[in-house]
């Protein structure tokens, strides 16, 4: 070979920044005149390589063998030219692979089975089996450890994964990459737990990653203890990490809701590309109860945006950072619409007495069956008074609430946390343009301990007591 026919080569620029340290280009560089570099890149936390460009005679195979899209590429003409984006700098770079589609789920019939009595964790579990889930990751806290022990002992049968993180921060990482994958993932946790989650969720939210995440819910703040709250609805309605955040929170009320939730928050999971969290209570999550298992299963498919590792899906990115800040006001902008795309589909309630009600109590989860049971009374006594149940806390299913107000004097919220179902309430009833609601009171217990179905009673009593 000549002179002149090695200096017409073009050699090859390493992109830091893309260069994974991996040394394929090191083993197949005839001339070794490529070595890892002495430092660690800031940007990536790996070592890239560097080419002495001396040595080189331009033959290619280092650009042939690197595995990444952009992490040796041939020079342009002209040395010394500007860093830029090396899409723009070389185009996209060519691939064979076809693109990517979707392959949708498929459903099973099931057989017709005997009712299940189950808790409710167990119930969340097998709701989430029967949604095609099988990798659940996780660290134990107690009241939700039972969905994850089931998880453990049933899923190495089913070819699926169930992995003890090291903790709950490495739980919601396990989580991204499995989302990212376009897999079905889960965990279950409780309060604490769920807050060192945050981090993540708001990553995967960025990144528009799917999973589900099971808080059953103790008393704090703090380490609190294992007694039953719902002081963590500010969190998930509106503390979802840092950034522009939202997921659809469920709030199950019975076992089988916990089934029939957990297969719903899969299927949403995956249509928004969001997480979905589910809200339980301690109790809920141990209480025992009657559960019917659905007539069909489902056999999860691959969506076309996966980042799966397969030659097909190769071009895809999964990541929340966009450096340039309109690039990033975009992305908002994007999130927003979808969230107000959940807002108008997802709102979800459930009514009892409600038609001629005078009085409305709102509750959830739990404190929801004992006002059920308040209410009950209450209509036996000629009380008109209904239970509005939202199903959904994140969107409040305000549209749902709306028809029955023409009626109703007096609003009473039941719950086990200082007001934060109540501020829900408020907050979606502004959004309306509702600036003079009905009178809003409440029945409150914290720390543990659950509002008594006497105390909802006389609270209403006394309401009408006022208002006669």
């Amino acid at each position: 070979m000549t002179q002149t026919q090695t200096a017409s080569r073009p050699k090859p620029f390493v992109f830091p920044q893309f260069c994974k340290g991996c040394g394929r280009c090191i083993e197949v560089c005839p001339k070794d005149c490529i070595h890892l570099a002495g430092e660690i890149d800031p940007r990536t936390g790996l070592v890239p390589v560097e080419v002495d460009l001396e040595a080189c005679n331009g033959c290619g195979l280092c650009i042939t063998a690197c595995p990444e899209p952009y992490g040796l590429q041939p020079q342009p003409p002209g040395a010394g030219f500007e860093l830029q984006d090396p899409e723009q700098l070389f185009g996209a770079r060519p691939t064979a692979a076809p693109e990517p589609v979707d392959l949708p789920d498929r459903t099973l019939p099931l057989p017709e089975l005997e009712p299940l009595v189950v808790k409710g964790n167990y119930a969340a579990a097998i709701g989430a089996l029967l949604a095609g889930c099988r990798h659940v990751y996780g660290y134990p806290i107690t009241p939700s450890t039972e969905g994850a022990e089931l998880m453990a002992k049933v899923l190495p049968g089913l070819d699926g994964v169930f992995l003890q993180a090291v903790s709950e921060v490495a739980t919601v990482n396990l989580m991204y990459g499995c989302g990212g994958a376009g897999v079905r993932s889960m965990t279950f946790t409780s309060s604490p737990g769920f807050s060192l989650m945050l981090e993540g969720i708001s990553y995967m939210i960025g990144a528009e990653v799917p999973g589900v995440f099971v808080n059953v819910m103790r008393g704090g703040p703090g380490l609190g203890n294992i007694g039953p709250e719902q002081a963590d609805i500010k969190l998930v309605c509106r503390g979802l990490g840092h950034g522009n955040t939202h997921a659809i929170v469920l709030a199950p009320s019975t076992p089988q809701e916990m089934l029939d939730l957990t297969m719903l928050a899969f299927e949403l999971t995956f249509r928004y590309r969001n997480p979905v969290v589910l809200v339980g209570d301690g109790y809920l999550g141990q209480m025992t109860g009657r559960v019917k298992l659905p007539s069909r299963m489902v056999v999860p498919g691959r969506p076309a945006w996966a980042v799966y590792g397969d030659r097909e899906h190769r071009r895809n990115l999964i990541c929340s950072i966009e450096l340039v800040e309109a690039d990033l006001e975009q992305h908002n902008r994007r999130l927003l619409a979808k969230y107000d795309e959940m807002t108008a589909r997802e709102q979800r309630a459930d009514t009892f007495h409600c038609k001629d009600a005078e009085t409305l109590v709102v509750a959830c989860n739990t404190p929801a069956q004992i006002a059920k049971g308040a209410v009950q009374e209450l209509r036996e006594r000629g009380v008109r008074v209904g239970l509005f149940r939202p199903v959904t806390l994140w969107p409040f299913p305000v549209d749902k609430l709306l028809p029955l107000l023409p009626r109703v004097e007096r609003i009473v919220v039941v719950e086990a946390s200082p007001g934060q179902l109540e501020d829900e309430l408020r907050l979606a009833l502004s959004h309306a343009g509702v600036f003079k609601p009905p009178l809003i009171e409440h029945v409150r217990r914290y720390g543990g301990v659950l509002p008594g179905h006497a105390e909802i009673v006389r609270q209403v009593l006394a309401a009408q007591e006022v208002t006669s």
